[in-house]
């Protein structure tokens, strides 16, 4: 069980900073009513890893996040603003996201909470994951990872929904719905990202399915995850509930076709061990 502590104190990697022979690097940060943490976790990143640019996805925040994202980038030239008009869902912020950094040219795209439950400290941890890989996951579930400050029963129930997902889709990932995580712009140029269809939370197990069944390699490296302190999250029992449903149906799908024997050709999955 996760005990109650405050989180480690932070510190900049100034040697960590990004490799530059990874190219461009781009972390999307989706928010939707996050004013009270947006300019603090946008600090933190640009002072972790300066050379990293940071692209905010609004969905049209009622409390004027979308407002203070576009006075950050005012201010700074490697920060950018998209505005969507009304809550998407987590995977499609993702997915415009995405759009618009590989129309830019990045070279390495990744993924972060705007609630500082990721810390942009340890982001040197995944861009050091990269040099082999073409998905890298912070982990909370493997050797190395934990969770600070979470109940109980938000473990119990995380580490059973991932369980749940290793059995049923055959993906050995210990932690394939968490939301810290960098793609290599190769990675998400082969996942057909037209062809997504998860918009929720869900998306993140979608996109770690797709990886591996593209034959691609996927890392999982330990973070520490941390609960937020401002504001509310944006999960809820029906929220998982959902996302439980739409990864049965994906499953039983997979399981029938392996009967029929129509299981898609596909090269064989690769997912390299944690470092």
């Amino acid at each position: 069980m996760t005990t109650l502590r405050r989180p480690r104190p932070r510190a900049r990697h100034p040697l960590a900073d990004t490799d530059l022979t990874l190219g461009r690097t781009v972390m999307v940060i989706p928010t939707y009513n996050e004013a009270d943490n947006l300019g603090w976790i946008v600090e933190r990143l640009r002072t972790a890893q300066p050379s990293v640019d940071v692209l905010v996805v609004d969905d049209g925040s009622p409390d004027g996040t979308g407002a203070l994202a576009d006075g950050l980038a005012a201010d700074d030239p490697q920060v950018h603003v998209l505005h969507r008009t009304a809550k998407g869902g987590l995977g499609a912020a993702y997915l415009a996201g995405f759009a618009w950094a590989l129309e830019r040219g990045y070279d390495v795209i990744g993924e972060m909470d705007a609630d500082g439950s990721h810390q942009p400290e340890q982001l040197h941890r995944l861009l050091a994951g990269l040099a082999d890989a073409d998905l890298v996951i912070g982990s909370r579930w493997v050797p190395g990872g934990s969770v600070v400050n979470w109940p109980w029963e938000r473990e119990v129930l995380s580490r059973g929904g991932n369980l749940y997902v290793r059995l049923l889709l055959g993906i050995d990932v210990r932690d394939a719905t968490a939301g810290f995580r960098l793609f290599r712009r190769t990675t998400l140029e082969k996942l057909r990202l037209d062809e997504v269809r998860s918009t929720g939370y869900v998306f993140q197990t979608d996109l770690v399915s797709r990886t591996l069944r593209a034959g691609l390699a996927v890392r999982e490296v330990p973070i520490e995850f941390v609960e937020r302190v401002r504001g509310e999250s944006k999960m809820s029992g029906q929220v998982a509930v959902e996302s439980l449903k739409r990864i049965t149906q994906w499953g039983l799908r997979e399981r029938w076709a392996q009967l029929r024997g129509e299981r898609r050709a596909a090269a064989p999955e690769r997912q390299l061990q944690p470092r």
